[in-house]
């Protein structure tokens, strides 16, 4: 198994609205995707500082499923329209479980 982690600190000007996106978005991939096994994300609590703003985590039976996923159309979409624009920093890793 595999798991990717991403996580993005918003740029000061985004708004609830465009952070609701990216949720929304992001959540219709595994009816789009079967090669996602699990999917997660949403915001950070705010309970300890110095944390990112939002997180996913992503699991795939295989590394080639992770490329499906990340390499999807629909994804590179989502990424280029509701998630670069309000990005201030991103941070992601891939490992086997």
């Amino acid at each position: 198994m595999i798991r990717h982690v991403v996580m993005f600190r918003w740029i000061p000007e985004a708004t609830e609205e465009q952070k609701q996106r990216v949720t929304a978005e992001l959540s219709r991939l595994p009816a789009l995707l079967p090669v996602l096994r699990a999917y997660h994300m949403g915001a950070d609590l705010g309970v300890n500082e110095g944390n990112f703003d939002w997180a996913a985590a992503a699991d795939f039976d295989d590394l080639e499923g992770y490329l499906t996923y990340r390499d999807n159309p629909e994804h590179r979409a989502i990424i280029a329209e509701f998630i670069r624009p309000i990005a201030a920093e991103r941070a992601a890793v891939q490992y086997e479980f």
